[in-house]
């Protein structure tokens, strides 16, 4: 039986499955909790532009035309408000998007960055509240692990291992012509075991894809150089940068990395939703490694000291 015959009815007793097993199985466990997070805040941030808006403080609707506060004015109510405090600087200018007039102020090193109605004088709140701040934490988390641009190559180099992770599970799930039908779905009236097994085997294959794009995408967003050099060598040199086909399918991988699809709620909903995924495949996996592995162990160790000697 050829290579290729084993694998199509037997590949349990591939040596590439069982070699794909144990890369998939200690990579798994290796990063494992990084995945976690990623997954966490990556699907958290589908909709960063939605919490932004949810935690900043409220601004007033825009009213083209309408008498605006002085500079002078604004001053004054600010030193109202913080008396003994300096003030640093203070805005002058409102936009559509951002009606608000910002005033600093400082006081035995510490400052404060507030927004004032531009109409009224009104004092509304924070500049940056605490949770846009957190908002801002979880991107950089997600993005670059807390250590700015290092930390975003390391996280490049972590999402190759995690592609590498997800190619292996692929070749681990393939049960063989006969049995693959029974793979892609969640067995009933089995044990917890068996239950855990499949559902694992299932949500990897059916979002094998999704992963696939999640790791490639992360290693191109975290060390880009690869990418954009090879989209240099293939294309016109004379086209414009940005419109060049591989240009577009680069900015396409970015944008279905974040999955912030404007104006169309349910597929954000779908992505966030997906995006949770690679989360629980890590606990049904750790499950799985704990029921094979740290669970028979104890049960070996107690039957060879009750064996009795020869």
């Amino acid at each position: 039986m050829t290579f290729w015959q084993r694998w199509l009815r037997q590949p349990q007793r591939v040596w590439l499955r069982r070699a794909s097993f144990q890369i998939h199985l200690w990579i798994g466990l290796a990063i494992g909790l990084y995945i976690v997070m990623l997954s966490i805040t990556g699907s958290a941030l589908v909709y960063r532009n939605e919490l932004d808006r949810l935690f900043a403080t409220p601004r007033p609707q825009y009213e083209a035309g309408r008498k605006t506060v002085t500079e002078d004015e604004l001053r004054a109510i600010a030193e109202k408000a913080y008396p003994g405090w300096e003030i640093t600087r203070t805005g002058d200018r409102i936009t559509r998007r951002n009606p608000t007039l910002e005033v600093w102020v400082e006081k035995d090193g510490v400052k404060k960055e507030r927004l004032f109605n531009p109409y009224t004088g009104e004092e509304l709140g924070d500049s940056v509240t605490q949770g846009e701040y957190f908002v801002l934490w979880l991107a950089r988390l997600h993005d670059e692990l807390l250590f700015d641009r290092e930390g975003r190559f390391w996280n490049g180099i972590l999402s190759l291992v995690a592609t590498l992770l997800f190619v292996t599970g692929i070749v681990v799930w393939w049960p063989g012509v006969s049995r693959w039908k029974r793979s892609l779905g969640v067995k009933r009236g089995v044990g917890w075991k068996r239950f855990n097994w499949d559902l694992h085997s299932a949500l990897g294959f059916w979002i094998f894809l999704f992963m696939l794009m999640w790791g490639i995408s992360g290693f191109y967003l975290g060390v880009p150089e690869p990418f954009s050099n090879f989209v240099d060598s293939i294309s016109d040199p004379d086209a414009f940068l940005g419109e060049r086909p591989g240009d577009i399918v680069l900015s396409w991988l970015t944008r279905l990395h974040f999955g912030r699809w404007r104006g169309q709620p349910l597929l954000k909903a779908f992505w966030a939703f997906v995006g949770l995924v690679p989360a629980l495949m890590f606990v049904t996996g750790v499950v799985m490694w704990w029921n094979r592995v740290l669970r028979r162990r104890p049960i070996r160790e107690v039957q060879e000291v009750e064996e009795p000697a020869a």
